[in-house]
């Protein structure tokens, strides 16, 4: 069974946004296992991006992580990197297909409302830096 991690991002939690967003990400058929909301402190933040360490919008990125509550969430089953991903849109939401939660929810490409894991591996370590295994309940 995949796994992948969710954050709703600080701009779609200040507009009221994490409910309608987990709603479209359910509806995909991946099944919502695990969620919290949490200020991301600068180290977390720092640690889940650090593949982006040397790039220029590393700092950024931590920045904007780190500018207000997330919502955190595992959804489980099969594709589930795949039908999130799909669901979310193009990074950039001026390219998202309509009906997207990027193309919906987002202001730009760097308030774009919700990140996803790219991968089941880095899934696998993005969760493990959000959530104890006792925390997601398999269903």
């Amino acid at each position: 069974m995949e796994r992948t991690l969710v954050l709703v991002k600080p701009d779609a939690v200040a507009k009221g946004c994490s409910g309608a967003i987990l709603a479209r990400l359910e509806a995909t058929g991946a099944k919502l296992v695990a969620a919290k909301m949490l200020q991301i402190p600068r180290a977390l933040a720092e640690k889940h991006y650090e593949a982006h360490r040397a790039k220029p919008f590393f700092a950024g990125v931590v920045g904007f992580i780190t500018s207000g509550p997330v919502v955190a969430a595992v959804f489980e089953g099969e594709g589930a990197v795949a039908k999130v991903r799909k669901a979310m849109g193009a990074t950039n939401p001026a390219n998202a297909e309509p009906g997207t939660i990027r193309r919906d929810f987002a202001e730009s490409i760097e308030r774009n409302a919700v990140h996803g894991s790219d991968s089941p591996e880095s899934a696998a370590i993005e969760i493990s830096l959000y959530f104890k295994p006792e925390e997601i309940i398999s269903r």
